[in-house]
């Protein structure tokens, strides 16, 4: 329902509820990321019963219908860029852009400007305003230098319903990477929880008080002569740098890694070869699965071509 520009969503509370905080059940529901912006809502008034805003310290009785309205979008304080970006699906909800490696996904220190935000707010007019003037629309994340797939929240509904489908691991968040070293087993999975490194904080690490993490991977090629492998990795957590990390834990860190491989970076890559290549996850309005599939960018392709040339070589000598 839409009203003044403003789209309500709503929702019955269950015996089992019953006498939980209005914020946290907002939350349970799913109508919202997180308390804070669940509070955020009832403090301005946009939670209500039979048209009645309702206050925070109300909690929820079995059979009362609580409706929330999702306020208007504010234009975020970036300016737009005309930053050339592929956007592979778009609709009134949500758009799936393929970010080119190189890109880092929202302004921060170091980067103000020339980000994927900016280049979102040239193209597409109505991003969600959940995650504040500096990640509109944004629900997850790609490294500045990992390539891809990734989706981008249009409103706050979408939003809402994108983020809790990746919180409740119910995206599918494929990728490849070439990697140092032959991995010897078909597929495997790497279950070390990652958090910051003590030694240097600019970089994350498999530590004891991390947070769980769980990457699993399949092996699509082995090139034992030069000493590397292709391998699809599948995300069951996303944790900051963590197919990164988990993958130079076991050993085989990924070619080109500024900050978790050999120093000297594998023919010459700029950044690290992997890329988002598959996306799966339903619609947040009306719940089609959809699945979108981008191929590796140039500079992933040659590195594959370079390895497959020199292993027909190998055979043929």
């Amino acid at each position: 329902m839409i009203e003044n520009n403003r789209e309500l969503v709503s929702a019955c509370v269950g015996e089992e509820e019953a006498g939980i905080r209005l914020d946290m059940w907002l939350v349970q529901k799913g109508l919202v990321p997180s308390r804070s912006h669940g509070q955020g809502l009832i403090g301005e008034g946009f939670v209500t019963r039979n048209g009645t805003p309702l206050k925070g310290n109300h909690r929820v009785k079995a059979g009362e219908k609580i409706a929330l309205w999702l306020p208007e979008p504010v234009a975020p304080g970036i300016l737009p860029e005309d930053i050339p970006l592929e956007i592979v699906y778009q609709d009134h909800d949500l758009a799936v852009v393929n970010k080119p490696a190189g890109l880092v996904v929202h302004p921060a220190e170091g980067h103000p400007t020339g980000t994927l935000v900016n280049a979102l707010l040239h193209q597409i007019k109505d991003l969600s305003g959940i995650n504040g003037d500096l990640r509109p629309g944004i629900v997850h994340r790609l490294d500045k230098d990992t390539s891809g797939l990734l989706v981008v929240a249009k409103n706050d509904l979408a939003h809402i319903g994108l983020a809790a489908q990746v919180k409740a691991h119910q995206v599918q968040r494929d990728y490849l990477a070439i990697v140092h070293g032959v991995i010897r087993v078909k597929t495997g999975h790497i279950e070390a929880p990652v958090g910051r490194d003590p030694r240097n904080r600019q970089c994350m690490a498999v530590v004891p008080a991390g947070k769980p993490a769980l990457t699993r991977f399949r092996v699509q090629e082995r090139y034992p002569v030069t000493g590397f492998s292709l391998v699809e990795c599948s995300l069951e957590t996303g944790r900051t740098h963590q197919i990164r990390v988990h993958l130079a834990y076991i050993g085989n860190p990924v070619a080109g890694d500024p900050k978790y491989g050999p120093r000297k970076p594998a023919f010459n890559l700029t950044g690290q070869a992997l890329h988002a290549w598959r996306l799966v996850f339903c619609h947040p309005r009306d719940g089609r699965r959809l699945c979108f599939k981008a191929v590796p960018p140039e500079s992933f392709s040659l590195v594959l071509s370079e390895l497959r040339r020199r292993e027909r070589q190998a055979q043929n000598d």
